[in-house]
């Protein structure tokens, strides 16, 4: 079990590396030099550059999914550290695990189809709000460990960026692709929608990293002063962290120039 452990780890991190390395080039880079490219120029460029560089993405997001489920099976299903004191499996825990890998993509995509969707510190709120639920129950419903309740948040959003990336990103882009190299502007709502989408991942991303080092962090929340009990709020102040450096980092990308 413990090579189990150490191979999955070492996987999950080289393949989460490639994914998340893609997502971060695509919105902070590519992003802004796109911006500079001409139509002849994208002409070329694109359909070169993005078919590639789309491949390692979308197959980072599929290995870094499976192996962190084959990760979080093995360390928290198998290794019996889901829950505090006595708990065990009960009707909560089971819809809560459910609500994280299965039910969490499909609320998600109706939530931003619908006119919440149309205005992104609505949705931001809303999301945030539907978060603070989500770690509650996990908490104190399905009576999960810290640690469980970590990583729960982390395969959610994980869960969640996968279905973006393999049904909402990538069908969008190959579209977009194919318009810029017949020398056709791409249709606009299809631009958008993979922006959103990659956008969105961009946040969940930057969050979901402090879930894969959930193992360290057990400790943070009485340091900083939260009870036990209420261990599952330190996440909610991380997201915050994550989020503001983000859009920190979304100004800093405007203002990289080339040579």
């Amino acid at each position: 079990m413990d090579t189990l452990n150490a191979l999955f780890r070492w996987l999950h991190i080289l393949a989460g590396i490639i994914w998340i390395g893609m997502l971060f080039f695509f919105n902070w880079v590519n992003g802004p030099f796109a911006a500079t490219m001409d139509g002849d120029t994208k002409k070329k460029v694109v359909p070169e550059l993005m078919p590639r560089a789309l491949w390692w993405f979308r197959w980072g997001a599929v290995y870094t999914w499976v192996t962190g489920v084959l990760l979080l099976m093995l360390v928290f299903y198998h290794g019996g550290i889901m829950f505090d004191g006595d708990a065990g499996w009960s009707a909560g825990a089971i819809v809560m695990v459910a609500f994280s890998l299965l039910v969490a993509p499909l609320l998600y995509d109706a939530l931003q189809k619908s006119p919440l969707g149309k205005d992104p510190k609505v949705f931001g709120a809303v999301m945030y709000a539907l978060i603070a639920v989500v770690l509650f129950l996990m908490a104190m419903w399905g009576k999960f460990s810290y640690r469980a309740t970590n990583i729960h948040l982390g395969a959610l959003f994980g869960t969640v960026m996968i279905f973006n990336v393999w049904s909402r990103i990538w069908p969008n882009q190959q579209k977009i692709i194919t318009a810029v190299k017949n020398g056709t502007a791409p249709d606009p709502a299809l631009v958008s929608l993979a922006g959103t989408r990659s956008r969105h991942n961009v946040y969940m991303g930057a969050a979901l990293l402090w879930t894969m080092i959930n193992q360290h962090t057990t400790t943070v929340p009485l340091q900083i002063g939260i009870p036990a009990q209420y261990a599952f709020a330190l996440p909610l102040v991380v997201i915050l962290v994550a989020w503001h450096l983000v859009w920190q980092l979304y100004r800093r990308a405007g203002k990289v120039k080339g040579f």
